[in-house]
């Protein structure tokens, strides 16, 4: 599966910029999982490719269909949950994505055998005949994951599907993603970074509406200067450094951040002194931070100068 932009660009009222100038080529199956602040452009984005949302300039495919000159056909090829996606509340959950598939061509009893499939992975068999206004919010969110699930559609947009699960589900949705990449593309926005790290094959960072950079954790975490972290229990743990960061966590745990060659310097000092410690890759929190910034720190600065 492939999605290609050039030059994609989105400006609203003429002045708020959502995306610029934004060029990628991404030919993969798997998921590929976009992070950025609020007011990146991920939803944005999103739209654009999902044929919701014209661009101000710039050219989206999917497929090597064209987004807008070409909306139909890539209308046939994709699936979408979108971040406001609510379901109807006076439908079942089976009459829900059972009406999505025979939209989408499915036959009566296909689009009722597809339906309860999906709603037994995600959770909901038990739920089938309720009418939706009674579900919790996070199974409201289950259920419109399960429509695009049901669809056997190469290309599907989820836009921050997990928002509203607790951990648990949000873990019973990532097993079930991790399942379905294998034979397409899932585009995956998120507010969790864990989640887009353990799901991601490709990562895509924004920033106010730019591309930041691309690639898998591995990649990302090869361009950081501080690629590795020594995670110390202890009370009595001061360190001088240079070429190091150190974020003290609370009295006993502090966390070190480094390139590997320093890092594990510091491990006979830790071993002589009979200090608890693990030595880490990067998570991806910590790579985002160092591609952006603190944002915490941002505002401090800003105010400061003001």
């Amino acid at each position: 599966m492939r999605i290609r932009t050039t030059g994609l660009s989105k400006t609203y009222d003429r002045k708020n910029k959502a995306l610029e100038d934004l060029s990628i080529d991404l030919n993969m199956n798997g998921i590929f999982s976009i992070i950025g602040r609020n007011g990146a452009g991920k939803t944005t984005f999103v739209r654009i490719l999902s044929t919701e949302l014209l661009p101000t300039s710039g050219k989206g495919y999917i497929n090597d269909a064209d987004v807008v000159e070409q909306a139909e056909s890539v209308r046939r090829e994709i699936a979408v949950v979108p971040q406001e996606a609510r379901p109807l509340p006076w439908l079942t959950p089976l009459q829900t994505v059972s009406s999505y598939l025979m939209w989408r061509g499915y036959s009566y009893r296909e689009a009722n055998e597809k339906g309860k499939e999906a709603l037994r992975e995600l959770g909901l068999e038990g739920k089938e005949g309720e009418k939706s206004r009674k579900l919790s919010g996070g199974q409201k969110r289950k259920l419109m994951v399960a429509t695009v699930i049901s669809s056997e559609a190469p290309v599907v947009f989820l836009d921050e599907p997990t928002t509203g699960l607790d951990y648990l589900s949000r873990k019973e949705l990532w097993q079930l993603l991790s399942k379905m990449k294998r034979d397409r593309l899932i585009i995956l926005t998120t507010h969790y970074l864990e989640e887009a790290e353990i799901l991601g094959d490709q990562i895509m960072i924004l920033d106010k509406g730019k591309l930041v950079d691309i690639g898998g954790i591995e990649d990302l975490r090869s361009k950081v200067k501080l690629p590795y972290v020594l995670k110390v229990y202890s009370e009595n743990f001061k360190i001088s450094e240079d070429e190091v960061q150190v974020h003290p966590v609370s009295e006993k745990e502090t966390f070190v951040y480094g390139s590997a060659a320093k890092i594990y310097g510091l491990v006979p000092y830790l071993v002589t002194n009979k200090m608890k410690f693990t030595v880490e890759e990067a998570s991806l929190t910590s790579i985002f931070e160092q591609y952006l910034g603190n944002e915490e720190e941002e505002k401090e600065n800003e105010e400061k100068n003001w």
